[in-house]
C-alpha cells in the first residue's frame, strides 16, 4: 500500500471543471467595472464593446479577414443549431461523432431535421476514420471531444478541394488548439470554455463558402427568428459587427473582453496553446508513472489538451463507477478539485480541465491528491473485504 499521508501542497485554484471553466488567473469582479450596465447594447457604447469582442477574437485566433464572426444566443449549442438549421439540406450530410455532444448533433440532424445522413461514430477514447468521410457532402464534427478527451490532431484529413461545407463545433478547442481556417467553413464555440468566460453567448464564424450557401439556399423547414442569418436573400451583416439577434449581457461581454485581453498578455494563441499543452503533459506524465491511472484516449496523438479524461485501472476495483465517484468526492471534500467527475454518458473516471486559464502549478499540485484519494479508496476496499 502506498503512503497515505496527506500531500503537503494544495492547488491554489481547485476549479478544474470542464465548463464553465476556471476564470483567468487573478480574476476579480473589479475587472468588470467598465461594463456599461443599464445601457442599451444598441447604444454606441454597447456596440463598441461588442465589436471590440469580435475584433479581438479575430486577432487572437488569426481568423482570416474575409471570414465573418458573430455573437449569437444560447452558447455553443445555439451557434451549432443555427448553422445546422440554416445550412444543411442543400447536399448530402456526413455526421461525425466520438462523444456525447457530437452524438447530440447527429440526433438533431437525423431526428429533428429528418435528413438522411451518413453517420460515423467512434467509441469513447477514439476518433472516427476520416478516410471514410465523404467531403463532397457537408460534414459536421466536433474538433475536441469535451466528454471523451480525444481531439482531431490537425486538419490534414480535410481535403482542400472539398465540395461540401465543414461545420466544426470547436467549443473546447478554440483558444487552446490550432485551427486550420482554410479547412473550416463554420466554426462555433462558447465563452465559458477555454477562456473561462460566462455562459449564454456563442460565437459563429463563417467562411465565404458558408456565406455563399446562406445567400443561395433556402431550407425546406421554417427557421425561428433566433436562427435567421439572412434577410431577403442576403446575409444580415449587422450580426457580424456586433448587432446581436437578441439582448446580450453586457456584463458577460465585459468578462469576455477581460479574458481576451489576458490572452493577448500571455502571448496570444501561441501562448494559450502552450499553456494547455503544458497542463495536459503533467497529467499524461502522471499516468505514465502510475499504471492504475490511464488516459481514456487510446492514441496519444489524439489526446485532448483541454478536457483530459482518465480512468482507473486496478484489479481490486469491482465497481468502476462507484470507485471513480468516491475519488471525485474525496477530492472535492478536501477542496483540491471541484467538478472533476467524468461526464454522465462517458466511461467512469475523472475529467480534468487543463485549458489555458489553468495554472500548471495547480495541475502539478493536484496529482499527489489524486494518488492520495485513489489509495484511500483502495484501503476502503481492503477493509470491507
Amino acid at each position: 500500500m502506498s503512503d497515505l499521508s496527506t500531500p503537503a501542497t494544495r492547488p491554489a485554484n481547485p476549479r478544474f471543471s470542464s465548463g464553465p471553466c476556471a476564470k483567468v488567473p487573478g480574476f476579480s469582479l473589479d475587472m468588470l467595472a467598465d461594463a456599461p450596465l443599464g445601457r442599451s447594447h444598441r447604444a454606441a457604447v454597447g456596440k463598441a464593446k461588442l465589436k471590440e469582442a469580435i475584433d479581438l477574437t479575430r486577432e487572437i485566433l488569426n481568423v482570416p479577414a474575409d471570414y465573418r464572426i458573430g455573437i449569437v444566443p444560447a452558447s455553443d449549442t445555439g451557434a451549432v443549431e443555427m448553422a445546422l438549421w440554416s445550412l444543411l439540406g442543400a447536399r448530402g450530410v456526413d455526421m461525425v461523432a466520438w462523444e456525447s455532444f457530437g452524438e447530440g448533433w447527429v440526433t438533431d440532424v437525423v431526428k429533428q431535421l429528418k435528413l438522411k445522413a451518413n453517420v460515423h461514430v467512434a467509441p469513447y477514447g477514439e476518433i472516427v476514420d476520416f478516410a471514410k468521410v465523404n467531403f463532397d457532402n457537408d460534414v459536421v464534427f466536433t474538433w475536441n471531444g469535451t466528454t471523451s478527451g480525444v481531439r482531431l490532431p490537425n486538419a490534414e484529413v480535410i481535403p482542400a478541394d472539398r465540395q461540401g461545407l465543414t461545420i466544426c463545433d470547436a467549443t473546447s478547442a478554440a483558444f487552446a488548439m490550432e485551427l486550420d481556417w482554410a479547412k473550416l467553413d463554420v466554426v462555433t464555440f462558447s465563452w465559458q470554455k477555454v477562456l473561462g468566460g460566462e455562459g449564454a453567448h456563442g460565437m459563429l464564424i463563417l467562411s465565404p463558402r458558408a456565406v455563399e450557401r446562406l445567400e443561395s439556399y433556402v431550407p425546406a423547414w421554417p427557421l425561428p427568428k433566433i436562427f435567421r442569418l439572412t434577410s431577403k436573400g442576403k446575409l444580415i451583416e449587422g450580426i457580424f459587427v456586433g448587432e446581436t439577434i437578441n439582448t446580450p449581457s453586457m456584463l458577460a461581454v465585459e468578462d469576455y473582453l477581460v479574458a481576451l485581453k489576458w490572452a493577448k498578455s500571455v502571448g496570444g494563441l501561441a501562448g494559450l496553446v502552450g499553456r494547455a499543452q503544458a497542463n495536459a503533459q503533467v497529467v499524461w506524465d502522471f499516468c505514465a508513472a502510475n499504471a492504475w491511472l490511464v488516459n481514456l484516449a487510446v492514441d496519444p496523438a489524439t489526446a485532448s489538451t483541454t478536457s483530459v479524461c482518465v480512468k482507473f485501472n486496478d484489479a481490486r476495483i469491482a465497481d468502476g463507477e462507484a470507485f471513480a465517484k468516491a475519488v471525485a468526492k474525496r477530492l472535492e471534500k478536501a477542496g483540491v478539485a471541484l467538478d472533476v467527475g467524468a461526464y454522465r454518458d462517458a466511461p467512469a473516471g475523472l475529467r480534468i480541465w487543463c485549458g489555458s486559464t489553468v495554472e500548471t502549478s495547480d495541475v502539478q499540485a493536484l496529482m499527489p491528491w489524486i494518488a492520495h484519494a485513489f489509495y484511500a479508496e483502495i484501503a476502503e476496499i481492503a477493509k470491507a473485504a
